[in-house]
């Protein structure tokens, strides 16, 4: 099984298992990690992501990467399509996802970083945007990477493919989090539960309205901020975590 995934409540658990190879992509795990995260049931209200064994997520797969190598270019075009709708797929998945990244994210891993919501890291992973190394580019996560650390950092780090530590993927906007090994599940669980104890569909909307205002012009993101915010203070859910405040009790989705 390349990925181990479960459900606890509404906690939906994704793990890489690939720990033999540093839970390398290929394609098939490429495709099982969109499958599913295109079928995030309903009910999850956040996604845990993180990787088996001492590395979260090491890129591409040599053994992929070598039968890629006599491919046409038509034929890395699907491939690269295929890897850009897993990245998608994180992105565009409706409840919040928190990666968990302990020893490396290198290459494509990076990518998985990039779409997650919030990303927490041990304070010895290391991070390496490795594209160029092998003569290639960090094109298909490009796009997403340059939405966390912007284009100064970008301009440094695709093209020196140097190796960076925990410290910096969090001074750049990458990583949100960094604290001890021992104390990495510890911290991912309390942005977990600080999740929970929102409105449920107040989360999922704030995060779709965040994709949504990509591009808007002015008048454009006016439009479809006030729309959200009154569709939210009609909603049950809005009424419901508003008298709860005023009666100082708790909403109905925390007892």
């Amino acid at each position: 099984m390349n990925l181990l995934v479960k459900q606890n409540g509404p906690i939906y658990s994704v793990r890489l298992n690939r720990p033999d190879v540093r839970n390398a992509f290929d394609d098939a795990t490429i495709e099982e990690l969109t499958t599913t995260f295109r079928n995030v049931p309903e009910d999850a209200r956040v996604v845990m992501l993180s990787g088996e064994g001492k590395v979260f997520c090491a890129g591409g797969d040599l053994n992929w990467m070598r039968r890629t190598a006599n491919y046409t270019e038509e034929e890395n075009l699907r491939d690269a399509e295929a890897l850009a709708g897993l990245f998608l797929a994180v992105d565009e998945c409706p409840a919040p996802v928190v990666a968990v990244v302990q020893g490396a994210a290198f290459g494509g891993g990076l990518g998985l970083v990039s779409v997650s919501d919030v990303v927490i890291a041990e304070e010895g992973a290391k991070f390496c945007f490795s594209e160029v190394k092998l003569g290639l580019v960090p094109s298909v996560i490009s796009q997403f990477a340059l939405r966390k650390i912007g284009e100064s950092a970008a301009r440094r780090y695709f093209v020196t493919a140097e190796v960076f530590d925990a410290i910096e993927a969090h001074r750049i906007g990458l990583v949100h989090r960094v604290v001890p090994a021992d104390e990495l599940e510890a911290a991912a669980q309390e942005i977990v539960n600080a999740i929970l104890s929102n409105g449920p569909n107040a989360v999922k909307t704030a995060k779709r309205l965040i994709r949504e205002l990509r591009g808007k012009s002015v008048s454009e993101a006016v439009a479809l901020s006030t729309r959200t915010i009154a569709s939210a203070r009609a909603s049950e859910e809005g009424q419901e975590g508003v008298s709860a405040f005023l009666e100082k009790r708790k909403p109905s989705w925390q007892q």
